[in-house]
């Protein structure tokens, strides 16, 4: 610290979602006090998990995953000690209605070819279909194009793309990464995903799956912010501020408190309500105002015997686009004596949205039977649907220009989240960044100079090494 500090600087983090936690614990390594705000009971945020009411059961909000490209996050695992809890994969199991499997996965090849062997196996595209995937990949490999305001849907025909290649292959992978239609996604950040995952490197796009219910992730980093002399507060909500030239004071329904500095980590809807009614606040609203947002919906279904020996599969040609077999993959009772529970994910589900409980739980059970026989014979014992009505923001084309920075109008208020300009879109990585960014400004006006929390994009390896 400087010599203006005469003790450590007192930081508040308003949310205990993964932005805020990944400040929270990059401030509180470098000895800034630090306290955490949280509505809830538990932490995660829209990444966390609960004991469910009418199942009894623990369940994540949604499934998340993540990627070998997600150097933030992985070094956020690796900070708080949690990073034996994720189980990697190197393949990708892609199933037709009927059961025919597809498995894409890395050989020994150089990227970007490290999936070609498994691709041109692929039965569920066409060598028309791969061919035509192939020269769009060629279009993104040297650098990612600019957003010029176009949607993905249109660059893909642009570039020659079949119907089932959209249907099957682009749109399969990038709503589950950017939960959004291809139609409404920048080209920017589809091209980003596709570059980073699927063609930088083979480690790039190996993709890992929490063993254990989100929330005990963070509870790690809960536990890491304690021992570090910092608090967390949960059922604590924050109404409004005020900022003042010697700190800013927080409002809640226990009153006032004031703290150096203050990192706001939450949605940017939340944050929307939260700000002054100033004229100082007003830019700032009307950008926030521009945001959109998509659903994402977890079903969750418990069977009374085994219905699959994968631990995951993307679905084809349904509503629902993935399956995560929970019982296998984090090796727990199902609860039904050695039966399957599984959780189904379907991005950007506005036709969910209005959609009863009992009509949603109909559906996946009649397209899950359409990928795995043994459902036909199976009881499903209970099940549960979780809607996210505003997941994630939008990614739409030009949305970019009015994501904000970190640093706002008030000196010591900053700004953390997946929709902050992290360069990366909603993803958990994107939020890690976000809360490494604010953390980073934070520790320097502190007095931490050499404060350096961002980890490094993961390096190209093979032939896209030519391209950087």
């Amino acid at each position: 610290m400087t010599d203006r500090w005469t003790k450590a600087p007192r930081v508040a983090v308003v949310g205990g979602g993964l932005a805020g936690l990944a400040a929270a614990c990059a401030l509180a390594e470098n000895g800034i006090q630090v306290t955490v705000f949280e509505r809830r009971p538990y932490l995660g945020g829209r990444a966390s998990s609960y004991q469910h009411p009418s199942t009894g059961e623990i369940v994540d909000n949604c499934q998340h995953v993540l990627l070998g490209c997600c150097t933030n996050l992985l070094d956020f695992y690796g900070r708080v000690g949690v990073q034996d809890k994720i189980r990697w994969y190197d393949h990708l199991t892609f199933l037709e209605p009927g059961g025919r499997a597809s498995i894409i996965g890395s050989s020994a090849l150089p990227a970007p070819l490290h999936t070609a062997p498994s691709f041109l196996k692929a039965s569920c595209l066409s060598l028309m279909d791969k061919l035509s995937i192939a020269a769009a990949m060629a279009a993104v490999a040297p650098k990612i194009p600019r957003d010029r305001g176009e949607s993905f849907l249109t660059w893909l025909r642009r570039y020659g793309q079949t119907d089932r290649a959209i249907d099957r292959f682009w749109k399969t992978l990038l709503v589950s990464a950017l939960n959004e239609d291809v139609e409404r996604v920048s080209v920017t950040y589809a091209a980003q995903v596709m570059r980073e995952s699927f063609m930088k490197s083979a480690t790039a796009g190996r993709m890992g799956v929490p063993t254990v219910p989100l929330t005990q992730l963070y509870d790690r980093a809960g536990d890491y912010i304690r021992s570090r002399g910092g608090e967390v507060r949960f059922r604590s909500g924050v109404q409004s501020f005020r900022a003042e030239f010697a700190g800013v004071k927080l409002l809640s329904a226990e009153g006032e408190e004031e703290f150096d500095f203050v990192i706001f980590a939450v949605p940017f809807d939340v944050l929307s309500r939260m700000l002054p009614q100033s004229t100082a606040a007003d830019p700032l609203r009307q950008t926030l105002d521009r945001f959109e947002t998509s659903p994402i919906t977890g079903i969750h279904l418990w069977f009374d015997r085994q219905i699959t020996e994968l631990d995951h599969a993307v679905l084809l040609d349904r509503t629902i686009q993935w399956m995560f077999h929970k019982s296998k993959i984090q090796q727990r009772d199902s609860g039904n004596g050695g039966g399957s529970y599984v959780e189904l994910v379907v991005s950007s589900s506005r036709s969910l949205v209005e959609k009863s409980r009992g009509e949603i739980l109909d559906m996946a059970v009649a397209e899950l039977r359409d990928f795995f026989p043994a459902v036909a014979s199976a009881n499903l014992v209970k099940g549960t649907v979780i809607k996210e009505v505003h997941a994630t923001y939008s990614p739409r084309p030009g949305s970019d220009v009015y994501r904000p920075r970190t640093q706002t109008v008030w000196p010591r208020v900053y700004l953390a989240g997946d929709w902050t300009a992290t360069g990366w879109p909603a993803t958990m990585e994107g939020a890690v960044r976000s809360g490494y960014i604010a953390a980073e400004s934070v520790a320097k006006v502190a007095g931490v100079s050499d404060a350096k929390y961002i980890v490094p994009d993961l390096p190209a390896a093979g032939f896209m090494r030519l391209f950087g």
